[in-house]
């Protein structure tokens, strides 16, 4: 991990990015698969979330492990599954109008990785912040919030499908996660 995940109970503010930036989640379906993992995630993995914002390159998440389980091994095994999941799938799609870019890019990238054999879909380091005050932890969830909009996908935050901005609005979630605040 490019920023290690020292205490497995503490609060991050984590984005896992793309390789290349690539704009992977374009699709619903590839978003869904993503959504679906970090559901599983938090009822059998012991993931406690809560923010999310899937960009069409990379996602953020403030999270952290619940007792008895680490945060490190949570993402290791999200970045695993979503990443053979989405190949799978991408590679599998006729209608995938880049799946013959994609499959190249992501394999090029897994060759140039040692620590894969066939394909590579998340960038090797994930970039992970340990939130120690109130401060940083409302800085960030701003940040994560905000992403859409900034984007220019849609005027408020809470509209955004693919955020936990409409869940702190009190509005319907496509994953539901714990408030902050």
């Amino acid at each position: 991990m490019g920023y290690p995940i020292r205490d497995q109970q503490a609060l991050y503010f984590l984005t896992f990015t793309t390789v290349g930036w690539a704009d992977i989640f374009t699709r619903p379906h590839y978003k869904d698969i993503v959504i679906e993992s970090l559901r599983y995630c938090q009822a059998h993995k012991g993931l406690e979330l809560f923010a999310y914002c899937l960009m069409t390159n990379h996602l953020h998440l403030i999270a952290r492990a619940a007792e008895g389980h680490e945060l490190s091994h949570i993402v290791r095994d999200f970045k695993k599954f979503t990443a053979t999941r989405l190949f799978t799938e991408i590679i599998a799609s006729p209608t995938e109008s880049r799946r013959n870019w994609l499959r190249w890019l992501l394999t090029q990238e897994g060759e140039r990785n040692p620590n894969n054999t066939n394909f590579q879909l998340w960038q090797q380091r994930s970039h992970g912040v340990e939130l120690s005050s109130q401060e940083m932890v409302r800085q960030r969830l701003a940040y994560t919030h905000a992403k859409p909009v900034r984007a220019g996908i849609c005027y408020r935050a809470e509209d955004y499908v693919y955020s936990s901005a409409s869940f702190y609005a009190g509005l319907e979630a496509v994953l539901p996660v714990s408030l902050l605040f």
